[in-house]
């Protein structure tokens, strides 16, 4: 077994392949959003899903204010935008239009899925906060390929054709 160095650990974590999303609301007027790929579905009754995000973020604290949000789940014709959307500040929207879901929920368009959400339980857990989110609307585009991120790399997901 390999020691638990915080480098080791994202080594081990980067071997599990995962979605990207996009959650974005507006709070105080103004369009917030970021990047995850802690993003789960927990329960189908009631509908919910899961996302952490560090302590050390300066985004979520904005968007933690919001009492709706939106996800978008990453497709092919995001791949693009990916790394502007890694970037943090007012950079990582700028020329970017999320469509107005609700009052406050926002998301991109062209999405392999989207969900409009509401905060349902904070958890503490370690360096992160784990936040559950209620469904109360969702959506999925069956044509739209998916973006994984896996060992550090960004890919669509494809099925074979039957």
């Amino acid at each position: 077994m390999q020691t638990s160095s915080a480098a080791g650990v994202r080594h081990t974590f980067a071997a599990y392949p995962t979605g990207l999303a996009l959650i974005a609301a507006e709070v105080d007027g103004r369009d917030e959003a970021m990047l995850a790929n802690s993003f789960t579905s927990v329960s189908l009754d009631p509908p919910l899903v899961s996302m952490a995000f560090t302590h050390t973020s300066t985004t979520w604290p904005q968007l933690r204010r919001a009492r709706e949000l939106g996800i978008t789940i990453l497709g092919e014709s995001h791949a693009h935008l990916v790394a502007q959307l890694r970037l943090s500040g007012p950079a990582r929207l700028a020329g970017i239009v999320l469509d107005r879901a609700t009052a406050q929920a926002r998301l991109l368009p062209r999405a392999a899925a989207t969900l409009i959400v509401r905060p349902y339980r904070h958890i503490p857990a370690g360096d992160h906060e784990l936040v559950l989110f209620e469904v109360v609307d969702h959506q999925r585009d069956d044509d739209a390929a998916p973006l994984t991120y896996h060992d550090r790399h960004i890919c669509a997901l494809h099925h074979e054709q039957k």
